[in-house]
């Protein structure tokens, strides 16, 4: 590896020709970089690369270890690629390379132990993001002689599993984490079977609210045991909330919401995708007095009446994401319309809104489309690139667009038209995703041409996803000749979303 590397740097050297026929690289090879040089670039390679550049020599495996480049780390192998093989190793570890530089840590189940624990509290001061992962366990560690963690977190994740209990625990760590701001407690949702099944509240947020007071995000993500009573404990106490996500926690239906907000007078993002929430209960909360900015109340069962009664009353609402929700139909866009609440919207997301006609979304985003940000109305085969064309020249300030469905359509799609008019009017763009099966996109030999505009004039996109395909050959061809590798992508290990337009997002990722 050395060796090569050498080589690479000598060849690279001989490009570079004064007049006088010398390079001023003659002879440099990458041994005669400054540690600090190298050092800086050993901190765009993952850890996994960088334990396999240590096996280089003797100078890169110093440079390797040096604790600046183990700032944020992750010990899940199925995260991170990294295996520590034993606990006196990751001692070892936490002593040696980690030390004060440590700010963040990711820990799988057989690595939380009161001793890891207990030297991570002493020798790593400035660590205060942890994520602790106790989804596969089927018994925990003995925590009975746990005395000391780390004091300093602001940011801490639970994965939690489906039968073991965390009280033990987590009354050994109630006294450390008053000073949380952000806290997430990840179910497994994604792996709960149709059948019903007993259902454990593995975790007691009763007790957990009352040693959190500080909160300000809150994300209870796929946890089949939470329900109104758990938003209801942690509103009592965490005065600064400010976002609270509970998406697919299916059994919130939104009882004590009323109540959230009369005591959450800073909460402005609630999402709560997912949930089993009750028109009832959503038309009680007296939404013209919260400041409500940001919404999520996708895949729910809402009526149209509480759809306009809810809309009409926000005032203050920057980010709405409604898909999949069958009471979302022309009714409603017209009435918040007609109330005017929708003035402040920077993102929309109607995905698989099948009741809204393409007339009433054309004349809502003509009337309110030149604030917007993110704009997603994919998922209805009824939409097609004829809305897109005459909606694009007025999304100027648009980052996101999302928009094709995955049924096979009996019209076609010319994407070559679609991507121009997205070149020429959405400077701004960062991420695209077009969901069209490749069979319905239609586009001739000049493609390269239009694909080549987008390129050129959107240089802010960093991610375009397409279905996988000739039309996906073709421009992933294109974007990698211009050295920009990473940014097509296809729909089998990508979706966009809107999220990233959430004020918490950075916040809100735990995983």
């Amino acid at each position: 590896m050395d060796r090569f590397m050498e080589q690479v740097a000598i060849e690279a050297s001989q490009m570079y020709v004064t007049e006088e026929g010398k390079s001023p690289f003659a002879n440099t090879t990458i041994e005669k970089l400054p540690d600090k040089v190298l050092t800086h670039i050993f901190e765009y390679l993952s850890h996994l690369e960088i334990c396999r550049m240590a096996s280089v020599c003797k100078k890169w495996r110093q440079i390797a270890y040096d604790s600046k480049l183990w700032k944020n780390v992750s010990l899940r192998p199925e995260i991170s690629g990294l295996h520590v093989g034993s606990l006196e190793s990751l001692l070892a570890l936490i002593s040696v390379r980690f030390g004060p530089s440590l700010r963040y840590i990711e820990l799988p189940i057989e690595l939380i132990t009161h001793t890891v624990l207990h030297e991570l509290a002493a020798k790593c001061p400035n660590l205060t993001h942890m994520l602790l992962d106790f989804s596969t366990a089927m018994q925990l560690h003995d925590f009975s002689e746990l005395q000391a963690f780390p004091a300093k977190l602001r940011y801490l994740c639970i994965c939690l599993s489906e039968v073991i209990f965390m009280e033990g625990f987590m009354r050994k760590i109630y006294n450390f984490i008053n000073g949380l701001e952000v806290l997430h407690l990840v179910g497994t949702y994604e792996k709960t079977d149709q059948e019903e099944e007993e259902i454990y509240e593995v975790i007691n947020v009763h007790k957990l609210k009352a040693a959190t007071p500080n909160l300000r995000v809150i994300n209870l993500y796929g946890i089949n045991f939470i329900d109104d009573s758990h938003i209801d404990a942690f509103s009592s106490n965490c005065i600064q909330l400010e976002c609270l996500a509970v998406n697919f926690c299916n059994k919130v239906t939104g009882s004590t919401l009323k109540t959230l907000f009369q005591r959450s007078k800073r909460l402005k993002c609630l999402l709560m995708n997912g949930t089993n929430l009750q028109s009832e209960h959503v038309m009680a909360v007296e939404w013209d007095k919260c400041i409500l900015q940001e919404l999520d109340i996708t895949a729910t069962d809402l009526s149209t009446e509480c759809l306009i009664d809810m809309l009409t009353r926000i005032t203050t609402l920057k980010f709405l994401s409604a898909g999949q929700i069958n009471g979302f139909n022309d009714s409603v866009l017209k009435a918040w319309m007609e109330a005017g609440t929708c003035k402040s919207l920077i993102s929309l997301d109607l995905d698989s809104s099948d009741n809204l006609s393409d007339e009433t979304l054309a004349k809502f985003i003509t009337r309110y489309g030149a604030n917007l940000q993110a704009c997603i109305l994919s998922g209805m085969s009824h939409i097609t690139d004829q809305l897109w064309m005459t909606i694009l020249p007025i999304l100027k300030q648009a980052k996101i667009l999302i928009m094709g469905c995955n049924e096979r359509l009996s019209v076609n799609i010319h994407v070559d038209q679609l991507m121009d008019a997205i070149a020429t009017n959405c400077s701004k763009l960062e991420r695209l995703e077009l969901r069209w099966d490749p069979e319905n996109l239609r586009f001739s030999d000049k493609s390269q041409k239009a694909i080549d505009l987008l390129r050129v004039k959107c240089l802010k996109l960093r991610c375009m996803v397409l279905s996988d395909g000739r039309y996906y050959e073709l421009v992933k061809a294109n974007f990698e000749r211009a050295d920009r590798m990473t940014v097509v992508r296809n729909t089998t290990c990508c979706r966009v979303s809107p999220y990233y337009m959430l004020q918490n997002y950075n916040d809100l990722v735990f995983n």
